[in-house]
């Protein structure tokens, strides 16, 4: 049976792309049962159209509060019966109704290496500070924003002539690497959140998740580091 994927988006869908893309080019056996969005404008969902993948609009503004909003999603989604829930440019903060309904089953790309810069405007903030290295998380859910257990991080080098769009772009570049490659493991059943903490192939992953760099001039990723604590 294929693992069963919904994605809620709220934006242009780069991530979702990616991970279409990775899906279609046969290196990502998962079915795509949805895709769901806060926003009816949501250019995300031309794309899972494009795709052949149902979509849903949930509207929050027409909601009185964020557990009603986030009830709805739960009501919309049960009939899919989803192994896995992807977080691709969702700007929602979830509240614990959902994150309990799907815990363990819920996953989230930053635009930072948290726990730096949760929120917004990671970019500029990276620069700001003056940092050597930049990146992307991908974590499970917790109500925590921006929070809950790593799974896997990759870093980009800060240059000197970065801009902040410059730098956007290569993090970019870097999830859509790094999240169609954690979904794999998610699809082979080989990542999973325990009581003690994420495992991969059965082993206690680091607090950090594995460590991968951006190798952009064959726009692949190199593992650094993945030793189990």
């Amino acid at each position: 049976m294929s693992h069963k994927v919904a994605v809620l988006v709220s934006g242009s869908g780069t991530n979702l792309q990616a991970l279409l893309d990775a899906q279609q080019a046969g290196h990502l056996p998962v079915s795509f049962s949805v895709v769901l969005s806060n926003k009816a404008d949501a250019y995300a969902l031309e794309r899972a159209r494009a795709a052949g993948i149902p979509t849903l609009v949930v509207e929050h503004k027409e909601f009185p509060s964020r557990e009603a909003f986030d009830q709805a999603m739960i009501d919309a989604l049960a009939p899919y019966a989803i192994d896995t829930l992807v977080l691709a440019g969702f700007m929602r903060i979830l509240t614990p109704v959902f994150v309990r309904q799907f815990e363990g089953r819920l996953l989230n790309v930053h635009p930072s290496l948290l726990p730096l810069y949760r929120g917004l405007n990671t970019h500029q903030r990276a620069l700001d500070n003056k940092d050597k290295f930049h990146g992307c998380s991908i974590h499970f859910v917790s109500d925590e924003l921006d929070g809950g257990p790593l799974i896997a991080q990759a870093q980009v080098p800060v240059l000197a002539t970065d801009s902040a769009d410059s730098l956007a772009q290569r993090v970019h570049q870097s999830e859509h690497l790094l999240y169609p490659k954690v979904l794999l493991w998610r699809a082979k059943e080989q990542l999973t959140l325990t009581d003690k903490g994420v495992t991969l192939d059965g082993k206690l992953l680091p607090n950090q998740g594995c460590q991968f760099s951006l190798m952009e001039d064959t726009n692949r990723l190199e593992l650094i580091s993945a030793t189990a604590s």
